[in-house]
């Protein structure tokens, strides 16, 4: 099996607006990052281990990317999971929220949601891949694609030409300077993921 790796990321200039809107996700709706409800954690306080609440608090790291973009990465997040929290945290923030994720070297997926709703998905892979597992993206909008990611045209078109995950994860973080290649796992061992990220508990 190859790499993978899930990570979030939000249009937005504004980090302390961006932390609350985490937390409140984090603390309103916990079980979209694999934690206990409030109310789940309550009816078994008196039989979890004095460090239940630790575990039931895993970190986030947070970075400031770049002037436009706001970039996040948990333990939770991985292909496929990385979409549902994508999609309630649009709910809690204003801006457009993107999810990336990249699962054996062989599939790259990246959607957009605002207010709760898919606006964009591209599913980067080789045909065979793609026609193996039977992969259809469900909302096409490569026009709010590229104007939310800020791509000129002439390397907008060679990015949705690309069929290979890796070389698309490569020309992806080179357009928008975006730490694509980033994953929760990762950190305790990249200096320059240790660098960018800061950790946050909710």
């Amino acid at each position: 099996m190859g790499r993978s790796f899930a990570n979030l990321h939000i249009k937005s200039s504004n980090l302390e607006k961006t932390v609350e809107a985490l937390r409140a996700l984090s603390e309103g709706v916990p079980e979209v990052l694999g934690k206990s409800s409030k109310q789940e954690s309550e009816d078994t306080k008196s039989i979890d281990s004095p460090n239940n609440s630790q575990e039931n608090n895993k970190a986030m790291y947070i970075s400031r990317s770049n002037e436009h973009w706001i970039s996040v990465l948990h333990d939770y997040f991985v292909w496929g999971s990385v979409k549902k929290v994508g999609k309630v945290l649009s709910t809690l923030i204003e801006e457009p929220v993107m999810t990336a994720g990249f699962i054996n070297e062989e599939i790259f997926e990246l959607t957009i949601f605002e207010g709760g709703d898919l606006l964009a998905e591209r599913i980067f892979c080789h045909p065979l891949t793609r026609d193996e597992y039977g992969l259809q993206e469900a909302r096409l909008q490569d026009d709010y694609l590229q104007e939310t990611l800020n791509i000129r045209n002439e390397d907008f078109e060679g990015l949705l030409r690309t069929t290979y995950s890796a070389e698309a994860v490569d020309q992806l973080s080179e357009l928008t300077n975006l730490p694509i290649w980033s994953d929760w796992e990762w950190v305790p061992y990249e200096e320059d993921l240790r660098e960018r990220f800061s950790k946050y508990e909710f």
